[in-house]
Formats: C-alpha cells, structure tokens, sequence
C-alpha cells in the first residue's frame, strides 16, 4: 500500500463530466488499496474571470480581499469533486485550506510555513479521501491566503511532504515531459524520467508542464513527482534526484531537453558612468520592486567612459521595470532606457552540461550555421541559455533538437 497525492489542474476540472473522470481515477487509486489525498484547481479559465472582476470593481484593489475572490473556484472544484466520489460510494469529504490548517505568509503571493498532518492522517486512518482545494492557505491572522498563478502544484506537494507521502502525482492535459515542444519539434520524444534540477531549470526557462516553486519543494523534501495525462492511461515522467537515476537502468542522454520563452522583454540602458555601485543601484532597485532580472551582459569601456548594461526581464514585468529605474534614473545616472520585446530566450538543460566542456560551443555553432544572432548568454551548472530574435525561435528549437540527438522516429 502507498499513500499519494494526486493533484489535477483546470483542464482536468472542467466541467461535470471532466470531474466523474477524475474521480474515476482516484477510485481506482483507494481500490489497489492506496492512501490518497486529492489536490484540485479551478475550472479552466475560472481564475482568469475572477481576477478579471477584481479588476473591474477597483484598479487598486486589497491583496487580502483579492484572495477572498480568486480562492473561490478552487473551492467549488474540490466540493463538486467529494459528492462526485460519495456519489460511487467513497468516503470522501472536502477540506479547505483554513482546517487542515495549511498556515502561510502573505496575501496573493503567499508562501507556505507548515502543515499540519493531523487532519489528513486521522482521514487516511478511517479509510477516507481527503479533497483540498489547491492555492490557499490560512494567514496568520486568520485571513484567507492564496499563493500565486500555479500555487495548486505548490500545495500539492506540500501536502505530500506533511504527510510523509510515496509520491505526488500531477494529472493534466499532457502525458509528461518532452525534450522540447511536440507542437515544434513533432519528433520530440517523452522522457520516462527526468532529475529535480533538470526540471527546475527547464521549469524556469519556459516548459509549462510543472511551476518552478513546486519543483523546488519536492526537490527540498525528496518528495517523487510524476506527471500524468488525465486523458490518457499512458506511462508519465517521474522526477527525481540524480542519484536515484541509476536506480531505473537508464542512459542518461548529455542534453534531456531543450526549452523556450517567448515571454522576455531585453533591456538596455546607456551612458552609464563606468564607477564602483552603477550595476548595484540598478539590480538593488528591480529587487527592491520585486522584479526578477536574468542575463545580464555589460559592455567593456576604459577608464571614464561611458558603459551600457543589457537584461532581460519577464514582459508581463517591463512596465514595472520600467517604472522603478525612471525612478531611480538619478541614482544610477543613465542616459536612455531601451526596451525590446520581440526576443525569445531557448535553452539547452542536462546534467551533462557539468562534465562536457563542448556542449556550449555546439549550441553556438549550430545557430551560427543557420545565421541565428546571439544577443545575450547566461549560463549555469546544467543549462545554456541565449537571446535570440524572436523570429527565429522555431528553427533555433528544431536545429539543437536535431544537434544534440534528441530527435526519435517514432513516438510511444
């Protein structure tokens, strides 16, 4: 017997029928004699309508009255899923965040501080199914608490580590993760298994299939995940640390996978004085504001000249960014700002990386070939990423799929 969390996103959710699916799969779980617990999101597109209604009633609205709105369709999923399974006779009942509790920091962003398992364990010892809604959590003064776009996966495994759990499943509308995006690249392969750190970075450099703070969770708290399709019974990816690789007999690949995103803007700011403290007043003010940054390239001047520092940031951030060096444009002491968003960063990601020294200078050979211009580069211990135009985002995918032996004949 194991005890697993299964957590479901919107699209599994979406609607009566998608719902019935669901709880098909969870019966079958409680039938091989399983613990299980049940992590849910709202409906497709329900979160999207509701932060758009707090939108409308307010352009400046209050974060905690904001959690109050958006948490709602997380709870409507998780009571239609427990009368769904009462329904087929399972001793199922729905739990909200605030009576488990789940205690977290912070309204709308909020990050999780502990669990408490005491709840969840008396249900599994009566035999029960647990139904949580995904995304919230309990503030310390009492107030309702939610944690962010994707803050579902984050609960879910969460929960798994409060409660010691086997393994945290994700259902959703894909069957795993694939070296790249099929709808690129149609020979790109599923991978039966990928570690923590490869998923975290191909997490935070545009694969949509898992949010990075779960991943980061289940990688702190050892906690196996697998994603799986909702629609197909077919074998998923399981994610897990490096050293349990060898456990499954597998031939680690140099490059498991290659990722894009188009949602980066590049920024540039010229005649910036060459002095000790410019790059701190800047990158201090985008921290202060809570704007992540990446890629940071600045240009070699002599003694007393002028410099230019170039970064990227989220576009969904350019406004912000923008708004905070105008701010501090005194400070820091630049001439002009220069935004750009039509760039794409692409990125190779394998642990592999660590021991091949020629993986990076492949990467840029092979789009030199295709006379694909680098705009910025960054690195770290398993991944490569570089700036790129955006219209050249496909080819750049298609050509390092094909360069690093990633493209397969025939899919399962």
């Amino acid at each position: 017997m194991a005890r697993i969390v299964m957590k479901f996103g919107g699209t599994s959710m979406a609607g009566i029928e998608r719902i019935r699916h669901v709880a098909g799969l969870v019966r079958r779980e409680v039938e091989a004699g399983n613990d299980v617990a049940v992590v849910v999101s709202a409906m497709a597109g329900e979160t999207d309508r509701l932060i758009q209604f707090c939108r409308e009633a307010a352009s400046l609205y209050d974060p905690r009255e904001y959690d109050v709105v958006v948490a709602s369709g997380e709870q409507v999923t998780s009571g239609l899923l427990a009368i769904t399974l009462q329904g087929m006779g399972l001793n199922a009942r729905s739990y909200m965040g605030w009576q488990l509790p789940i205690r977290a920091s912070g309204h709308a962003s909020a990050l999780i501080d502990d669990i408490e398992a005491e709840v969840l364990e008396r249900v599994f010892a009566e035999g029960g199914i647990a139904v949580i809604p995904g995304f919230q959590g309990i503030a310390a003064d009492g107030s309702l608490a939610t944690l962010g776009r994707g803050g579902s996966d984050t609960s879910a495994v969460a929960l798994a580590a409060a409660v010691n759990a086997d393994r945290c499943d994700i259902y959703t509308d894909v069957d795993g993760v694939y070296t790249t995006d099929p709808r690129i690249v149609p020979k790109a392969r599923k991978l039966p298994i990928v570690t923590y750190e490869e998923m975290l970075e191909l997490a935070g450099v545009g694969a949509k299939v898992l949010q990075t703070r779960s991943v980061a969770l289940a990688m702190r708290h050892r906690i196996r995940l697998q994603v799986l399709s909702s629609f197909e019974d077919r074998p998923g990816t399981l994610i897990v640390g490096e050293d349990q690789i060898e456990d499954y007999g597998m031939e680690r690949q140099v490059i498991t996978g290659i990722a894009h995103d188009k949602n980066e803007a590049r920024v540039t700011l010229t005649g910036i004085s060459d002095r000790p403290g410019a790059a701190a007043a800047i990158f201090g003010a985008l921290a202060g504001a809570g704007v992540n940054y990446d890629m940071i390239v600045q240009s070699v001047a002599k003694a007393g000249e002028k410099t230019e520092i170039t970064f990227t940031v989220p576009a969904s951030a350019l406004e912000r960014c923008s708004d905070v060096l105008g701010k501090s444009r005194p400070e820091i002491g630049y001439g002009e700002l220069i935004a750009d968003t039509d760039i794409c960063k692409v990125s190779i990601v394998g642990v592999g990386i660590r021991s091949n020294p020629d993986i990076a200078a492949r990467m840029f050979a092979t789009l030199a070939e295709r006379r694909i211009d680098i705009l910025a580069i960054a690195t770290s211990e398993i991944k490569v990423s570089v700036l790129i135009p955006e219209d050249y985002t496909e080819l750049a995918v298609r050509v390092l799929h094909t360069a690093y032996g990633l493209d397969t004949e025939e899919q399962e």
